[in-house]
Formats: C-alpha cells, structure tokens, sequence
C-alpha cells in the first residue's frame, strides 16, 4: 500500500514500578540500548526508550527525537512518578485474570545459550526452553512481571514447519 509505504512500527509501551530496575535489566539482561529519557515534571511521569539501534544514535537532542521515533520495535517504558516508593503498589502483567496483554518478544541467535546467560544473571522463568509442548523458546519475566518471550527464527521454524 502506498499511503502506508513509510509507516513504522515505533514502539509498545509498558507501565514500570521502579526504572532503576526496569532499565537496567533491560540493558543489561537484554543487552537494549537507551536511546534517550523525556522527563514531563508536570505530568509526573517520565518515558525510557529503549532497543537495538540501527545506525548512529544522534547527538543532537533533537535529531536523536526524530531518529528515534523512526527506528522499528523500540520499548517505551513509562514510569509514573511516585510507584517506586509504594510497596504495596504493581501492575498487572497481562497474563493472570482477567487476562489481556500477553507478552513481548526478542528474537536471539540461540535461546539455550541465552537462557544459560539469563541463568547466570539470576532471571525469573515462565517457561524454560525444554517445558510443555513447545520446545525451543522460553518465558522470562521483567521486574515488573511482564513476560518476555525469548524465541530464535531458526526454532520456531522448526516448530512451525518441521525439521
């Protein structure tokens, strides 16, 4: 479609607890780069863009806002001021009842090799590589107890279409 031809999809948001746990494990687990942080003090709230980049991030603050906003699959994570401080306080991830939201997904090169990463980094699992039925991808959870499906193109076209 020609009226489509340069639309992107940007971003998927998730609502975070606390960033000096989301972020990190974000870059750290998932090896994501920050691409920049958009304060808004009056609204209370901040936004954390991260993912892989393709290409030079900018320098210039407002050339990296527009570079942003074109790259593909980026993670919004948004952190209402305030939720860090509350022990009480968590969002709902999507996959207890009612359900809704399910899961992200990163695709790597060798989920076990990841997943022997992610043990080393003390990870939550949903689902390991080899449990239930489909074999070869695994669930982990974030801080804030969405789950992350961490699937390679190679397996699931195994899954998919077979050996």
């Amino acid at each position: 479609m020609t009226d489509t031809t340069d639309f992107v999809m940007n971003q998927t948001m998730l609502r975070i607890k606390d960033p000096a746990r989301s972020v990190p494990f974000y870059e750290n687990v998932l090896g994501m780069t920050l691409l920049d942080k958009f304060d808004f003090p009056d609204m209370k709230f901040s936004l954390y863009l991260l993912g892989y980049p393709q290409g030079t991030i900018p320098e210039d603050r407002a050339a990296r806002a527009q570079w942003i906003f074109r790259q593909p699959a980026l993670l919004e994570l948004t952190h209402n001021h305030g939720t860090e401080s509350d022990e009480d306080f968590s969002y709902h991830n999507g996959n207890q009842e009612p359900r809704g939201f399910g899961h992200i997904g990163v695709s790597v090169p060798d989920v076990y090799a990841a997943c022997e990463r992610f043990d080393t980094l003390g990870v939550e699992y949903v689902k390991r590589p080899d449990d239930g039925n489909m074999k070869g991808l695994a669930f982990i959870k974030d801080p804030d107890g969405y789950w992350i499906e961490i699937l390679s193109a190679h397996g699931l076209r195994e899954l998919i279409v077979g050996k």
